[in-house]
């Protein structure tokens, strides 16, 4: 009895942390109101892949397992749409993915702390605590992306992007992440 209980504990806990993992996401979306509308897209094709795009900067940074767990994500929640794979020239629209990261340095202020001044004599001595300078705040931010366009003129229709670092995720790990993501960017699908 205590076992299932504490199981059952532990499976809604699981469940509350996959469905807040996807609420703490943030997603950015945009939608091309002229060219969009809803129920435009019956079928899809990809755009492209990550090995057409291997030139210049993105030369040997594609996963190629990453990039297919993406697919799968990207298929299966446009097919739970109603949206069917087609052939390319054939599609009503084509889907584009990207996973990348990039630089982000962000101002964090003035700096209240303990600080080293300098001054007349032998060195440097112990200054006390004070304000300093604003110091810079540098990370990686992990980005992945998914855009949708008109299978006919080749016009972006929607594009979305969430916030999700690959960085170290491989396995199980990785597919989680890359779902999470999927999932938060289809939350903001138009229509």
């Amino acid at each position: 009895m205590i076992k299932r209980l504490i199981c059952n504990s532990l499976l809604i806990a699981a469940g509350a942390c996959a469905v807040t993992a996807c609420a703490t996401l943030t997603v950015r979306s945009d939608v091309n109101t002229a060219m969009y509308h809803p129920g435009q897209c019956h079928t899809f094709a990809w755009a492209g892949s990550f090995r057409e795009t291997r030139g210049g900067s993105h030369n040997g940074l594609a996963n190629p397992v990453n990039e297919s767990r993406l697919r799968s994500a990207i298929s299966s929640h446009l097919q739970a749409l109603g949206v069917r794979p087609a052939a390319a020239n054939a599609a009503d629209c084509l889907v584009g993915y990207g996973i990348g990261s990039r630089t982000v340095v962000e101002d964090y202020g003035p700096y209240w702390g303990p600080y080293w001044g300098g001054g007349y004599g032998w060195g440097p001595y112990w200054g006390g605590w004070g304000w300093g300078p604003p110091y810079p705040y540098v990370y990686r931010e992990g980005v992945i992306g998914v855009d949708l366009y008109d299978g006919r003129t080749r016009e972006a229709l929607w594009h979305a992007q969430v916030n999700q670092s690959l960085q170290g995720a491989t396995g199980a790990d990785a597919e989680q992440k890359i779902n999470v993501a999927v999932s938060a960017i289809f939350s903001k699908y138009p229509g």
